[in-house]
């Protein structure tokens, strides 16, 4: 018998079985994020936007960020966004595995921010793996970039358009390709 919370499990990087018997708290969790997200994504006061997103990650969203909608969460609970935070038209957010966005970011468009997975085994495959994403400050993804589960950007980094990230980012770095390797320093 679990005695602790699958948002919690999912937190501490625990897999989660299909057949979990919390399992069904993340899918609810994720209908009621969608509900803000349709009202979210539907007004163009940035105050409201930012209010909604306060709401969807369960933190205060601080008035220096700014967010072009649509943004597409999946849970939300598990994302922390700094100050000074601009994310682009149509991102999308699988935070279940964590994602932890500091100062100063910005985020182009149609970029994917994926902190969840799962096994490559056929029988396990429907397992989720959790895993944090961490975007450190002053860093800029660019547009269409897909930062998977378990990477950390860090401080002053680039990821170039189009890039699929993988591995670890150093600071100061440029990456690009798919998979994403170091172009230059910064």
């Amino acid at each position: 018998m679990q005695t602790t919370d699958v948002f919690e499990r999912l937190r501490n990087g625990e897999i989660i079985l299909p057949n979990d018997p919390e399992a069904h708290k993340m899918r609810a969790a994720s209908y009621n994020t969608k509900k803000l997200l349709v009202q979210m994504n539907n007004t163009t006061n940035p105050n409201e936007i930012r209010e909604l997103l306060s709401q969807i990650t369960a933190t205060e969203i601080d008035d220096s960020v700014i967010v072009f909608t649509p943004l597409y969460i999946n849970h939300g609970k598990h994302t922390k966004i700094g100050k000074n935070v601009f994310i682009n038209f149509d991102c999308v957010f699988l935070d279940l595995g964590g994602i932890t966005i500091e100062d100063n970011v910005l985020i182009a468009p149609k970029v994917s921010l994926l902190s969840e997975g799962h096994p490559t085994k056929p029988e396990n495959r429907h397992a989720l793996v959790p895993k944090p994403i961490h975007i450190k400050k002053n860093a800029w993804i660019g547009a269409g970039a897909t930062i998977l589960q378990g990477v950390t950007i860090g401080e002053n980094a680039i990821v170039a358009s189009g890039a699929v990230v993988s591995k670890d980012v150093p600071d100061n770095t440029v990456v690009g390709g798919i998979p994403a390797k170091v172009i230059k320093t910064i």
